[in-house]
């Protein structure tokens, strides 16, 4: 029997991370105190609770930056800002910083050893080997019982293995519950081990965890990983190893495995009623695309925390909100204030014929940006003169000046105009903004994600004015895998290994989601050429999963800031072999490095530029249009807003912080190194090669592509 304590396990329980909505019942909101259970697995109702403080410990969250705990999920974090989706000059990419090993924030704390459960990744794989350890020995557990708790252990461990083995390369594998005081001391200087070992551990677990978990839950349950869940963090984990930024020769057989992996996946999520959400009806302007992101229970939610939409007051459920919500609405709606897009993701979204602007059929004019557009677009971005309503009404009625609207007559009007002639032409200086934005406005703004009451009609978030915090309460959930990625995860895969022609109709099935047809801007001959098939892969994944987190990973996994071009300089077995040397020739696109960086932001200004100061009339109020319901109108049905455009606003990039630097990843940055207090704490570990050794002294010696 199992006689410790899950440290830690009080704090798991309250933050609980997979608390429900009031759609159904909450399957994590076990009140009873478990901190002085002994033996958590002797029962299932205390087992359980542990597997659920495991959930609430490494779910992904949807507003938390990147860090130890929580991978990059949409929010501005070190990573994001890395890529087009995000201005600012993050870490990685400012030239002038230096990113080192002694004690440097944007080095994730991870390599402690398992005696610490709640302040490293090591901490969750602690649990998860307690799990896999105590469970079978379990008297109190029906085999079934056993099987889905430790299928769920198999799975989380494999996820954090997962997380890690995608910044570092090899790690650390750690099987068993080590313990220091029963002189287990050697178990504690554990050496990396090589990245094709863990990989292939992961994906040993995850076949482990698909065997055992079921195929779906219901109930109280849903939200729990399943089978598919795990086959689809597989092919992913496969994906990655297949990658260039670890397969510098192209290997073949790695795209195959990835291939095979995917493939597995998708037949066991369709069988299980997994698919693309909304798939049958597109809607205007991709609005069953747009509310999937806000659906308690979608058939694209294949990895998912959820959250709920408690005013916490005499209830005894934990508050769980998602905060995405509140951190993209506009202040004059009381929101957070929202987050503004580049001038880049402005420019790259397909036409409505599905080709890049300047391929496209459609003239492209960036003062006229968001005509004739990919579908999605009108659901990933808000702009001035759109309706953006929501539930509720943050003022006194009537409206006052400052905030404008009720919720459900809610219309974006974000223009800016100057007070001087200088600041209009000066690229790092902002505007005045009417109803009520002032300052405090942004050009675009994002709008992905967003739960909108033009397309749901029963919104997931409480507006609460009494406490002043207008769509916090937001209960959407959070999707770490979607059944889309997986599609596009089997789609890379198959380009890899040969299968040009399912890659193709993998892209086109994701396409079709959001009301193209036929060829759905794909031409046949991409299933001739391998390297243009890749980019159009890559493409699709820039546009379909934009501020999800994922940008990051997929150009880490091209190396597409250089190419892959300075490895060399790091390690000479480093050169790539295949992809023609240089990733990002191979894919015809331009690296992102020498890209110009600061605070890059899209404004759309009146075209006079001037009127009088902050406190002066919008020239325009009274000469607008009526906002454009996205739900059902295109834009071909309103070309007063069009003629409203032309003749009043014009776009202006504005650039702020520092205007001569430019993006400049540096190429150790592709494998992150150990922080020196890592070694400290084991000094078995190897440092990378490229990062400073504190043990050794010199560089590290530890190469994450040697198998």
């Amino acid at each position: 029997m199992n006689t410790r304590k899950i440290v830690g396990f009080a704090t798991a329980l309250l933050a609980a991370v997979l608390i429900f909505t009031g759609c159904s019942d909450q399957f994590l909101q076990d009140k009873k105190d478990y901190t002085k259970v002994t033996d958590p697995y002797s029962n299932y109702a205390t087992a359980e609770a542990a597997i659920n403080g495991i959930y609430a410990l490494a779910l992904s969250n949807s507003t938390a930056s990147f860090g130890w705990r929580f991978s990059s999920a949409g929010s501005s974090d070190i990573y994001s800002q890395s890529t087009e989706e995000y201005s600012g000059l993050s870490a990685l990419v400012d030239q002038d910083v230096t990113i080192t090993t002694s004690g440097d924030g944007s080095l994730p704390n991870v390599f402690y050893n398992e005696r610490k459960t709640s302040t490293n990744l090591y901490g969750f794989i602690f649990s998860c080997n307690d799990a896999i350890e105590s469970i079978p020995a379990s008297t109190g557990l029906t085999q079934e019982e056993k099987d889905k708790l430790i299928g769920q252990a198999y799975f989380f461990r494999a996820w954090v293995y997962y997380r890690l083995v995608k910044e570092y390369g090899g790690v650390p594998i750690v099987t068993k519950v080590q313990n220091p005081i029963s002189g287990e001391v050697d178990a504690l200087t554990i050496p990396r081990s090589t990245t094709k070992a863990c990989i292939d551990f992961i994906c040993e677990d995850l076949q482990t965890a698909s065997t055992l978990l079921p195929s779906s839950w219901s109930g109280n349950n849903y939200g729990r990983v399943t089978a598919g869940a795990a086959l689809a963090l597989q092919g992913r984990t496969r994906l990655l190893y297949a990658s260039p930024v670890f397969n510098r020769a192209d290997n073949k057989d790695r795209w195959e495995a990835a291939y095979q992996s995917n493939k597995n996946a998708i037949a066991e999520l369709k069988a299980a009623g997994f698919g693309l959400a909304y798939a049958d009806a597109p809607g205007v302007n991709a609005s069953g695309w747009g509310k999937m992101f806000s659906d308690f229970s979608s058939t694209e939610a294949v990895f998912v925390t959820l959250y709920n939409n408690v005013n916490k007051g005499t209830n005894t459920t934990p508050e769980l909100w998602n905060g995405w919500e509140k951190a993209i609405r506009p202040t004059n709606a009381n929101g957070g204030g929202g987050k503004n897009t580049t001038d880049l993701m402005i420019d790259l979204f397909p036409m409505a014929d599905g080709k890049k602007p300047g391929q496209s059929s459609f003239t492209y004019n960036k003062n006229l940006f968001m005509i004739n557009r990919d579908p999605r677009f009108y659901r990933t971005f808000a702009f001035p003169g759109v309706y953006w309503r929501f539930s509720g009404d943050p003022t006194t009625n009537p409206p006052s000046s400052a905030y404008p609207y009720k919720g459900s007559d809610y219309a974006l009007w974000n223009y800016a105009w100057y007070d001087t002639a200088d600041k209009r032409t000066a690229m790092d200086q902002s505007g005045y903004s009417g109803d009520g934005l002032a300052e405090n406005y942004k050009g675009v703004y994002i709008r992905k994600r967003t739960d909108d009451l033009d397309i749901n009609a029963t919104p997931l978030y409480v507006y609460k004015v009494d406490k002043g915090n207008g769509f916090e309460q937001s209960a959407s959930p959070y999707m770490e895998i979607r059944y889309a990625e997986v599609l596009l995860n089997f789609a890379e895969a198959a380009c890899g290994a040969g299968y040009y022609s399912e890659a193709l109709e993998a892209l086109r099935d994701i396409r079709k989601r959001v009301g193209y047809t036929g060829e759905c801007g794909l031409d046949n001959a991409l299933a001739g050429d391998r390297g243009g098939l890749f980019a159009a892969i890559l493409y699709e994944r820039q546009i379909e999963l934009a501020y999800e987190g994922k940008r990051f990973d997929d150009m880490r996994r091209w190396m597409l800031w250089d190419g892959g071009v300075g490895q060399a300089s790091i390690q000479p077995t480093w050169a790539l072999t295949g992809f023609n040397a240089n990733t990002c020739t191979y894919l015809g696109v331009k690296p992102f490095n020498g890209n110009r960086r600061g605070l890059v932001e899209l404004c759309v200004t009146v075209k006079n530029g001037v009127v009088g100061n902050a406190t002066a009339t919008d020239p325009y109020n009274a000469t607008r249009p009526a906002a454009w319901n996205l739900a059902t109108q295109t834009l071909s049905d309103r070309a007063d807003l069009v003629k409203f455009y032309t003749d009043s606003l014009t776009r202006k990039d504005r650039i702020g912080d520092d205007l001569t630097k430019t993006v400049s990843f540096q190429p150790q940055y592709y494998f992150i190194g150990l922080k020196s207090n890592a070694q400290t704490n084991n000094p078995t570990l190897e440092q990378t090669v490229g990062w400073a050794d504190i043990i050794k002294g010199g560089t590290g010696t530890f190469d994450p592509l040697a198998e």
